[in-house]
């Protein structure tokens, strides 16, 4: 089996190519979007180790098309296997050293999700481009207001555009030029992230497994795509703690001789997953005061306070969508209650 070591980059990647005894058999440049044609030619059987960066998945996919088996190496674990050692890093150095520990180890892979679910995800990257410059747009108008003598705008951020030109109409000097410029830039984005809404819930309405994690009161087509999106398949986690660790939502520890701290959540994995899961909690709360999960929010709220509260919340509603989709069942408030209980 031939070991094919590629550091991917940009525009040209290197490739490292050993043979089961770790000799060198080839080494080269390649343009990065002619990967396929040269994995398609070797032969089929081989290992191709990659490191994770922007291009990997993709070349990952046609790595496999071509039958070859693909490992993804994380960034954080490179280092440890050598690469960068002494201080020396390029690409040739970074190619056979990837080669050389695939061929005396099998190094680890991080999990490759379907191309159906990193185009989801692309999707949903794209909506949240345009919610993060829509909020940084209407900071800034709501800054202006604040350096004058004009009272704050009361709206939401699909009508603010509407209302802040309506309150600077009534002011002598009328609407700055930059300020319009502004606002009109609010009513164009408002719009594309209406359409952007649109077809992420006709998207999410066509995924079985989408449809049934928006059986969850507060979870919507933005909160269950990201779950799947993260998840990819539920089959790779034992268990719903597991899963909650594997998105950064269980306390991180420091144990040192016999002294044990817990501290806060250790965020290690999807900062979009999380804070889709903690806007699903809050949602739940304000809209479902009855369940049993609101009222067990409640308990923890009263002593610990609403933050953390909604954060274990956000932790419980993770572990009851996995077992949602893990066993293929819609919500139910009987089972949720039995489970807070058990």
């Amino acid at each position: 089996m031939e070991h094919i070591a590629i550091d991917l980059g940009s525009r040209e990647s290197q490739i490292c190519v050993r043979d089961d005894r770790g000799e060198i058999i080839e080494e080269r440049r390649r343009s990065t979007a002619q990967l396929g044609s040269y994995l398609a030619a070797r032969p089929a059987g081989g290992r191709v180790v990659l490191e994770t960066s922007s291009e990997a998945f993709a070349i990952a996919d046609l790595a496999r098309q071509s039958g070859h088996e693909v490992r993804v190496v994380p960034a954080t674990l490179v280092r440890a296997l050598g690469v960068g050692e002494r201080k020396l890093k390029n690409d040739q150095r970074d190619a056979r050293k990837l080669s050389e520990m695939d061929c005396r180890m099998g190094v680890p892979s991080v999990h490759i999700p379907s191309r159906e679910r990193r185009d989801q995800q692309a999707r949903v990257t794209a909506r949240q481009g345009l919610v993060e410059v829509r909020t940084k747009l209407i900071n800034i108008v709501r800054s202006y207001f604040r350096t004058t003598t004009c009272s704050q705008v009361k709206a939401t951020s699909k009508t603010l555009a509407k209302n802040a030109r309506a309150k600077l109409l009534q002011q002598p000097d009328g609407i700055p030029d930059y300020i319009e410029h502004l606002l009109r830039t609010l009513d164009c984005l408002n719009e594309q992230i209406t359409q952007a809404d649109k077809a992420l819930k006709e998207l999410a309405d066509a995924d079985e497994v989408c449809q049934r994690l928006q059986t969850m009161p507060g979870v919507g087509p933005v909160t269950s795509v990201c779950f799947a999106t993260a998840v990819d398949e539920v089959g790779r986690f034992e268990s719903a703690p597991r899963l909650t660790s594997y998105l950064g939502l269980t306390p991180g520890e420091n144990t040192t001789g016999f002294k044990t701290t817990r501290t806060n959540m250790t965020k290690a994995g999807s900062s979009r997953t999380r804070w889709a899961l903690v806007q699903a909690a809050w949602t739940m709360v304000r809209t479902r005061p009855h369940d049993p999960l609101v009222a067990w929010f409640q308990g923890v709220a009263n002593r610990r306070g609403k933050r953390i509260a909604i954060v274990a919340l956000a932790r419980k509603m993770a572990g009851i969508l996995y077992a949602m989709w893990r066993d293929q069942r819609s919500y139910d408030p009987q089972r949720a209650a039995k489970a807070m209980n058990a």
